[in-house]
C-alpha cells in the first residue's frame, strides 16, 4: 500500500490560489507516493475521493467481464481523475494505475464538494478540467469510429508528446510500451510495431535512446496518405526506448 498520512475531514482553509490547496495536506487532503505499476484504485472499488496528480503519469484502464482490457486515458501532472464520485457514482468504473513513480493528492468527496461550493477559483479550475476531458473523450470516440488504426496511433503519439498545448511539446517522463499504445487505440501490438517502423522510415519519429515525435507526424492525421512535410522541427520526446 502507498504510505499515506490521514488528516481527517476537517473543513479546509480555502486558499485564493487553488494550486496551493492541491499541494498541501490537511482537511481531507492527503498526498501519497505510488510506485510504478501500483494501483491507485481498482475497478468496482468504493468511489469516495477524487485525485490530483502532482508528479508522474497514471493510466486509466477498463476491464470487461471476458477479461479484455483497454487503456482509456493516460494522465499527467495537474490533471484530476476519479471525479465520478461527485456525480453519485458509488463504485469505480475503471482502474487507475501508476505508470511511473507518482505523487498524488487524494481529496475526500466531502472536502471536494465543500471547496467546489465555496471557492470560485477552484470551481473554475475544476470545471475547465471537466470540459477539457469531455472534449477529449468526444474526440477519442470520433477517432475510434472514423479513423484507421494508423491515424489513431499518430494522434495518440502527438497527444502524448503534448502537441497542441501552446505549440510547446514537452518531454514525457513515462515509458509507453507498444502494448499500451495498442490498448489505447484498439488494435494489436504487431500493427503498432508496423506503423511505428513506417513512421520512423518516413521521418515522422526517431528512436535515439528516446522516442522523438516530430510535428510532421500531423500529416498522418490530416491526410489520408502520409507524406513528409515540414521537416523535423519541434520534437516532443517520450523518455525511454520504445518496445
Amino acid at each position: 500500500m502507498a504510505k499515506r498520512t490521514e488528516s481527517g475531514d476537517k473543513k479546509p482553509t480555502l486558499p485564493s490560489d487553488p494550486r496551493g490547496f492541491l499541494t498541501t495536506e490537511g482537511g481531507g487532503r492527503t498526498i501519497s507516493r505510488y510506485r510504478k505499476n501500483q494501483q491507485v484504485f481498482s475497478q468496482d472499488s468504493s468511489s469516495d475521493a477524487i485525485f490530483y496528480i502532482l508528479k508522474g503519469r497514471v493510466k486509466i484502464i477498463v476491464h470487461s467481464e471476458q477479461g479484455k482490457e483497454a487503456v482509456i486515458a493516460i494522465l499527467g501532472p495537474d490533471e484530476f481523475f476519479g471525479e465520478g464520485c461527485l456525480t453519485g457514482q458509488t463504485r469505480r468504473l475503471s482502474t487507475a494505475s501508476a505508470i511511473t513513480e507518482c505523487d498524488i493528492m487524494r481529496i475526500t468527496k466531502s472536502t471536494a464538494m465543500d471547496i467546489l461550493r465555496e471557492e470560485p477559483a477552484f470551481s473554475e479550475m475544476f470545471l475547465a478540467h471537466v470540459l477539457a476531458r469531455t472534449i477529449r473523450v468526444e474526440a477519442d470516440l470520433i477517432d475510434q469510429l472514423f479513423n484507421s488504426s494508423e491515424k489513431r496511433l499518430a494522434r495518440a503519439l502527438l497527444l502524448l508528446a503534448n502537441f497542441g498545448n501552446d505549440g510547446k511539446p514537452q518531454k514525457i517522463v513515462a515509458k509507453v510500451s507498444q502494448e499500451t499504445l495498442a490498448e489505447m487505440i484498439g488494435t494489436t501490438r504487431s500493427r503498432v510495431s508496423h506503423f511505428m517502423n513506417k513512421f520512423r522510415k518516413m521521418g515522422f519519429i526517431d528512436y535515439n535512446g528516446h522516442l522523438e515525435v516530430h510535428n510532421s507526424l500531423l500529416n498522418v492525421v490530416l491526410h489520408d496518405q502520409p507524406h513528409i512535410s515540414g521537416g523535423k522541427s519541434d520534437p516532443g520526446k517520450l523518455s525511454g526506448k520504445a518496445k
